[in-house]
């Protein structure tokens, strides 16, 4: 079985509680309630069926990691309420227990109890929250980012109106030193992106060297670990992403989608801010909101203004289940993902048939078939891809520019600018133990 229903009926128990807070009010039965739920819902599932199956060990392309079943669960018992946690009135409790994750998410990354944070409804609102506020601290500066950065950088600084530029990768995927060096130099950058774990390649620019040069050039440093944030936790990386991971209370604003890797279902992102005075920016006034409680409002330090409290609801249970612990068994899961991409990387060096590029870092593989020009590498990819697909093995791929190839392979003719190659994201704590499976599979498409 693929799907976790093994708890459900969990969730009729729970319902029953949350159901007793409600018995002093006149019964009251929704109108209409007489649809044919059951018709619907199998028309719903059927149409569901057109989807890869995420949730399996044996898909491992794309970023896609089903939420832990006490995360659903949650997320749906909250639903029967349906909470908003822009205002308090809104969202009582689901509030209450935002604040909760948010203290334990910024105590992961070495701050106390001055900080200002909320969850967002993804990586990207939570970024552009960020950008946003780096502009106000530094108007009209640059923000910069490495090539290697998510698209989103470039896109919202443009809606932001923020200059932009981006910065060369050494020949690991890293933000390159010596070129963030020049850039600085010029006195318009107001604010550097550092990535903790790209999406591509899953690299970790290297923190712990960029604050160093802080002190002279006075610039602001975001860190976007979307995807990587929760490698914070983990003991068994390189010494250069250990180092940058040590290194994260330095920076002046952090976001981190538990909908990554913190198994939770989408929508759920956060951005997190070491300076609480940045509140002053997001000041505004909606009589008609808060009105019920002279305490903080969500909605009085975000952007967005309706959010679903669900999604810290579901957040507060699973961080009840798995406490952010560098020995917790959430982080050793964590550790499982860098441990299988490692292994999966070692069995590629020894094959004849596939070329290697970077050690990973984190959990994600790129790799290649073995050919001669980059036009022939492009194809078999391809056609690689397709036929996992077709044996029940669902990788991914990604284009890579052949100026940065070419300092890796020097025996490829390089007559396109781009090579498409492969890409696994091994981030599910079960990859671990069907590596064995997974290759088994791969590497008789190799021979084939």
């Amino acid at each position: 079985m693929t799907l976790d229903t093994s708890h459900s009926v969990l969730l009729d128990q729970a319902i029953q509680i949350l159901e007793q807070s409600f018995n002093e009010l006149p019964e009251f039965k929704p109108k209409s309630d007489n649809h044919n739920y059951r018709e619907i819902l199998e028309l719903v599932a059927n149409r569901l069926q057109d989807n890869f199956p995420y949730a399996h060990p044996l898909y491992a392309g794309q970023m896609l990691k089903p939420p832990h079943t006490v995360a659903r669960l949650a997320y749906s018992l909250a639903m029967f309420v349906n909470p908003n946690n822009h205002a308090l009135d809104g969202g009582r409790a689901s509030s209450q227990m935002e604040k909760e994750v948010m203290a334990d998410i910024a105590s992961m990354y070495g701050w106390g109890d001055k900080y200002l944070g909320h969850l967002t409804s993804s990586g990207t609102i939570a970024n552009l929250e960020a950008l946003w506020i780096a502009d106000q601290i530094h108007p009209g500066k640059k923000v910069i980012a490495s090539e290697q950065a998510h698209y989103t950088h470039s896109r919202l600084t443009q809606v932001l109106k923020i200059p932009y530029e981006s910065v060369a990768v050494d020949d690991c995927g890293r933000m390159s030193i010596e070129a963030l060096t020049q850039l600085l130099k010029t006195g318009e950058v107001g604010t550097v992106v550092v990535t903790m774990g790209t999406t591509g390649m899953g690299a970790v620019d290297p923190l712990h060297e960029i604050v160093a040069l802080q002190s002279e050039y006075k610039f602001r440093i975001h860190i976007d670990s979307a995807y990587g944030g929760y490698f914070r936790l983990t003991n068994n990386l390189g010494q250069s992403a250990t180092r940058a991971y040590q290194t994260m209370q330095s920076a002046d604003s952090i976001v981190v989608d538990p909908h990554k890797c913190g198994l939770q279902p989408y929508g759920c992102g956060c951005v997190l801010f070491k300076d609480p005075g940045v509140g002053q920016y997001y000041h505004h006034d909606s009589p008609y909101t808060y009105f019920s409680s002279d305490e903080l409002h969500l909605g009085e330090i975000s952007l967005e203004c309706s959010r679903a409290g669900a999604s810290a609801v579901a957040l507060w249970a699973t961080m009840q289940m798995f406490p952010l612990e560098p020995s917790g068994q959430f982080a050793r899961d964590i550790e499982s993902t860098h441990e299988a991409a490692n292994d999966f990387y070692q069995r590629l060096i020894r094959s004849d048939k596939d070329k290697v590029i970077i050690e990973p870092e984190t959990n994600i593989v790129i790799w290649a078939p073995e050919g001669k020009s980059a036009t022939e590498i492009s194809r078999l990819s391809q056609l690689l891809f397709d036929r996992a697909a077709e044996a029940g093995l669902y990788l991914a791929t990604i284009k890579l520019s052949s100026e940065w190839l070419s300092r890796h392979w020097s025996d490829v003719d390089f007559d396109e600018a781009t090579v498409l190659c492969m890409r696994s994201c091994l981030m599910k704590a079960e990859h671990l133990d069907w590596l064995d499976q997974i290759w088994s599979i791969y590497s008789a498409l190799r021979r084939g």
